[in-house]
């Protein structure tokens, strides 16, 4: 028995490679498949099955690319509606793999068709669940990405999903591995651990969620409370994991194509396309493209695209450092992106040589500003995450979270200057370039954010302790 997660990072996914006795299985595969298949291979192994544990929203899934490719067949559980062809098991319904076998639990509540796969050997112990955004480490699944309905609310599913736990894998032996769908970072649950992978048994211990003592009604006020709402993007990739979407390899092709600075700017012009510099935030301070949008590579980049660019269907050129088109490309696609047109051929810099106009941002360290923060002189906003901002952040500071960023533009001053910042320097040049891309330039960044701030002398509220947040 082999088995593998396959974890990435930037989307905080975790895919699972199974084999025995050369027959293999793949859950949740991202949309990128070669690797998977190229690890077949590596096992003289087939690829029999692609496991989906529900219709994902965070990310696009590479199950119908990978099924044409392998011949595989693609298995969801009860009440999944997928237009293309699939197994929809029936729940406790059983798969052979090799000397392994695959048992269907169904599990709803994250989504109605959400199902987690209990591994049992070749002896039939139970071995390991993959237990999708039914259960996380530390946490479970968010209820409210799945109303169908205007009668199904967010406190119907976490009812329903109570009773998936209960009733399906709480039931479960204390050493069954937990494989989850994601780890800390991902959307799609609230406070996850940084582990991914543990015994079921301590999530029984320290899961908030999986107290023996817990009524349904605490359980759907606890799995609800605080949520905030989901990216925009989330239904727009839930549309195209039930639908299909377009070969990857096509996607790949297009957004490869190598524009010359001339080409590149007719482009822009021409198609609407949104420029997005993908370099490091301190590169993109000193010269970018004007009206470009920069999302780093080197963040939460591909997210961060879905939260603030939202609309799957936006056409994208790319500023890239030499080398990383293509990586750009992919970690487009694998939140749906699959718009881009191509890319600036020798970088930025080919468009400074080709004399093109360019802008930047006006950047300070901590200390020069101290003074002018302290007596309040100026108008400072952190786009810190809420709960960052309950924890400790600079008195007087207004807090305009990121996520929320387009949805605020009315609330920065238009004739003033005003600062920006967040925790380390990503997140405020982000929220930089989308200001100034709508003609607010009056603004000033710090550089290294808030983690240089609390150096420097600056006047920041008292630390609260994040469990004493509600």
């Amino acid at each position: 028995m082999n088995i593998e997660q396959i974890y990435t990072g930037c989307l905080a996914q975790g895919a699972y490679y199974i084999e025995s006795k050369g027959e293999a299985a793949i859950i949740d595969p991202l949309r990128e498949v070669e690797p998977y298949i190229q690890r077949a291979k590596a096992d003289n192994a087939k690829i029999k099955y692609i496991f989906e544990t529900h219709f994902h929203a965070d990310f696009v899934s590479g199950h119908v690319t990978l099924a044409k490719m392998t011949g595989a067949s693609i298995v969801y559980g009860p009440m999944a509606n997928p237009t293309f062809d699939a197994i929809i098991a029936a729940d406790n319904q059983e798969f052979k793999l090799g000397d392994l076998t695959i048992k269907v639990l169904h599990t709803p509540g994250h989504t109605m068709e959400s199902t987690t796969y209990l591994l049992k050997d070749k002896e039939g112990r139970d071995h390991a669940i993959f237990s999708g955004d039914t259960l996380f480490l530390g946490d479970v699944g968010r209820p409210d990405l799945a109303q169908k309905a205007a009668d199904m609310t967010k406190e119907d599913l976490a009812g329903i999903l109570f009773d998936s736990l209960r009733t399906k894998i709480m039931p479960l032996a204390d050493d069954v591995i937990v494989y989850p769908a994601h780890g800390a970072g991902s959307a799609c649950g609230k406070n996850m651990m940084k582990e991914t992978v543990d015994s079921l048994g301590n999530q029984k211990k320290m899961n908030y969620a999986l107290r023996p003592d817990m009524t349904k009604q605490e359980f759907i006020a606890e799995v609800t409370e605080g949520l905030l709402p989901p990216p925009k993007y989330f239904p727009l990739n839930v549309k195209m994991n039930k639908e299909g979407y377009e070969d990857i390899g096509d996607v790949l092709e297009r957004g490869n194509t190598a524009m010359d600075p001339e080409a590149f700017e007719t482009a822009a012009n021409e198609t609407g396309a949104v420029v997005l510099d993908v370099r490091h935030q301190d590169e993109f301070v000193k010269g970018h493209i004007p009206q470009s949008i920069f999302i780093g590579l080197n963040g939460d980049f591909a997210p961060w695209v879905g939260a603030l660019i939202a609309d799957v269907k936006q056409p994208i050129l790319l500023v890239a450092p030499v080398g990383k088109e293509n990586e750009a490309v992919i970690r487009l696609s694998r939140v749906g992106f699959d718009g881009t047109l191509g890319f600036l051929k020798g970088g930025f810099e080919a468009w400074k040589d080709a004399g093109k106009d360019y802008d930047n941002i006006t950047a300070v360290v901590a200390d020069e500003v101290s003074e002018e923060i302290n007596a309040n002189k100026v108008p400072l906003y952190d786009v810190r995450k809420e709960n960052e901002y309950m924890k400790e952040h600079v008195v007087n500071a207004i807090n305009i979270p990121l996520d929320f960023l387009n949805d605020h533009f009315m609330e920065f001053p238009k004739n003033k200057i005003f600062l920006l910042h967040c925790e380390g320097g990503y997140r405020s040049v982000i929220a930089a370039s989308i200001l100034k891309a709508r003609g607010i330039h009056n603004l000033i960044d710090i550089s290294e954010g808030f983690s240089a701030i609390k150096e420097s002398g600056i006047k920041v509220t008292d630390y609260v302790c994040p469990t004493t947040l509600k």
